[in-house]
């Protein structure tokens, strides 16, 4: 059985609504966390072009930035665990009528195999995927095997300055800086009211790949 939750609605420009589903019990996936809402909202603001583009969401918990590409025009495939399908269609078919792309939904574990989901996309969406560590090389080796030399990441995360996560944080982009490049968003960028001096979004891309014809 489903644990219980409740709906979060997020408004777009244009007068109608995301319904994302959220629950109550069943990890840090199971929430729309101020991340995820500032990449949608970033994203809508149009500074992406998105129309016809293949996007790949890792770590889509609710679907809440994939959900939105899609309703601009993107061709999506949102990724999450095994755990997580059930809540991620939920929320697709709640907005399925606002979708003027295609979206899907699939299971994805990074680290893993990553073959069905190539060739590599326009774009990589992330939000919020920064927290533990043993997962940063299974990300980083998914975000290294999924990427080609057109492929655009966008990670949105949240700094947060509690226990390890600084520390967590900082290994991250370490280890990120030896295959790829950042550039940061200026927050001027962002939606203008969803934003925060604490939340972060960066174009990542691949450092100059060399592949044997």
């Amino acid at each position: 059985m489903a644990a219980p939750g409740f709906e979060r609605a997020l408004e777009k420009r244009d007068g109608s609504a995301l319904r994302l589903q959220q629950r109550g019990a069943g990890g840090v996936g199971c929430v729309v966390w101020d991340a995820a809402l500032v990449l949608a909202k970033f994203l809508e603001t149009g500074a992406v072009g998105l129309r016809r583009r293949a996007v790949l969401e890792l770590g889509a918990g609710t679907g809440a930035v994939g959900i939105m590409a899609a309703t601009l025009g993107a061709e999506v495939t949102v990724t999450d665990l095994e755990e997580v399908q059930d809540l991620l269609n939920d929320n697709i078919e709640k907005n399925r009528h606002l979708v003027t792309g295609s979206i899907q939904a699939k299971v994805l574990k990074w680290g893993e195999d990553v073959k069905e989901f190539l060739p590599a996309p326009d774009y990589i969406l992330m939000a919020d995927c920064i927290y533990y560590e043993e997962s940063l090389e299974p990300l980083l080796k998914t975000l290294k095997d999924l990427s080609g030399p057109h492929t655009c990441i966008m990670c949105c995360y949240e700094q947060r300055t509690m226990g390890k996560n600084p520390e967590i944080e900082r290994k991250y982009f370490e280890l990120l800086q030896v295959d790829f490049e950042l550039e940061k968003v200026p927050l001027e960028k962002h939606d203008e009211e969803y934003r925060s001096e604490d939340i972060h979004i960066l174009n990542i891309r691949r450092k100059n790949m060399n592949f044997l014809l």
